[in-house]
């Protein structure tokens, strides 16, 4: 029998670049909370040499099933999920979405509404919404997902775990932390009582434990569950895994945040190594240390170290994501934030400008406020004020930023 390659969303488990340091000129923090993530696949991602050989296998194992089998059989179903995972995993959202449409379909026809590989459908779809920032169509899937497994599986399964730690991180994406924490710290006694302490599913779920805790600011209590990640997975995958790369980022994020970026930058340096070697140079991984790299040289007054870097990240995410995608709305207000502090006030605003609009496009259609989307609007009023702008012509520009239409 075919077994489904997605068994849950992609890993992703990253701590973003913040959305800026504290300036002297602005005096107001915009930050990102972490993107930290879900549940691993079976497969991990492939290096960059490896997918075009990957995708053409899935592509024709896709053809002789719906020849074999027809259209509406199952394992055509798997081949519709197995090869959009891939696609997803290479940033092709657009293309992932349809095959995932179409398997959830199939699925529905042949096992009914209910069953677990229907579940499997819906969260991969969902990660597919989430990843495009749709999260408010995300949700209700994931939702609906935690039901069928905890109806099928009972409520202390590792799969029931799968689903409230996606249902938990999308509840922290949409500004909720409150009502994530609980399903993050019940995910990871049900992952510790299934598999043990030491394993690497619980290792996820502290990794996204952590980065909550982080971005409520209790450093003290997310930082140990890091370093016990990164013990993990050291112990695991040896020392130059991609998802050792991920902790050592998420650690020295965290080391960053607590005045120790001496200790910080050689494990984002390490982590750089590890993704470029992986991924190659352009993939959004690489993107998401080269912007947390380049936050720490900015902080220990190195601009013209970290400049170069956040330039790099932008062109990555533009090209991975597209230029609206809240990805770049980070990498625009990091590149504006350092402009401004190098006091090159005019180049910084129409990137600021840029940035907010995304955040505010993202709100209308998802629903939900970025909770540092204040501190963002407060440090584009005082860039125009630097700019020597009335406060009525301020106030003017920033109320046709907030209400102009979507």
């Amino acid at each position: 029998m075919v077994q489904r390659v997605a068994s849950s969303i992609p890993r992703t488990r990253r701590a973003r670049g913040s959305w800026g340091a504290r300036l002297a000129l602005l005096g107001v923090v915009w930050t990102l909370g972490a993107s930290c993530a879900s549940r691993p696949l079976p497969t991990h991602p492939q290096p960059a040499d490896r997918v075009a050989d990957a995708e053409a296998q899935r592509r024709r194992a896709l053809a002789h099933d719906e020849k074999t089998y027809g259209q509406e059989d199952p394992r055509v179903a798997t081949d519709l999920n197995n090869l959009a995972v891939l696609l997803q995993d290479t940033n092709r959202l657009a293309e992932a979405e349809p095959l995932l449409r179409r398997a959830l379909a199939i699925d529905e026809k042949s096992y009914g509404p209910q069953h677990p590989e229907v579940a499997t459908d819906l969260v991969n779809l969902a990660h597919v919404l989430k990843a495009s920032d749709r999260l408010a169509e995300a949700e209700p899937l994931l939702r609906r997902a935690l039901a069928i497994d905890e109806k099928s599986y009972g409520p202390e399964h590792h799969e029931v775990a799968t689903d409230l730690n996606n249902l938990a991180l999308l509840l922290q994406a949409t500004n909720r932390p409150a009502e994530a924490e609980p399903l993050m710290r019940q995910a990871l006694a049900i992952d510790e009582k299934s598999y043990g302490p030491e394993q690497h599913e619980v290792a996820i779920d502290l990794n996204n434990l952590a980065h909550l805790l982080k971005a409520a600011n209790r450093f003290a209590e997310a930082e140990p569950l890091m370093r016990r990640t990164l013990a993990i997975d050291e112990k695991r995958y040896g020392p130059e895994h991609h998802e050792v790369a991920i902790d050592l980022n998420n650690l020295a994020r965290l080391l960053e945040d607590t005045n120790r970026a001496a200790e910080a930058e050689p494990l984002l340096r390490r982590a750089l190594a590890i993704d470029e070697k992986r991924y190659g140079s352009q993939h959004p991984e690489v993107a998401t240390v080269l912007n947390n790299l380049a936050h720490l040289l900015q902080a220990t007054n190195r601009p013209a170290e970290a400049e170069p870097l956040m330039r790099q990240a932008l062109a990555i995410d533009e090209k991975s994501y597209g230029p609206q995608h809240p990805e770049v709305a980070i990498d625009l207000n990091n590149l504006a934030l350092l402009l401004a502090a190098t006091n090159r006030l005019d180049e910084a605003e129409p990137l600021m400008h840029r940035a907010l609009e995304i955040s505010l496009d993202s709100q209308r259609r998802n629903g939900y406020e970025d909770p540092q989307q204040g501190a963002a609007l407060e440090n584009y009023r005082q860039l125009l004020r630097a700019m020597g702008n009335s406060e009525a012509k301020i106030e003017a520009t920033i109320a046709a930023l907030v209400h102009s239409p979507p």
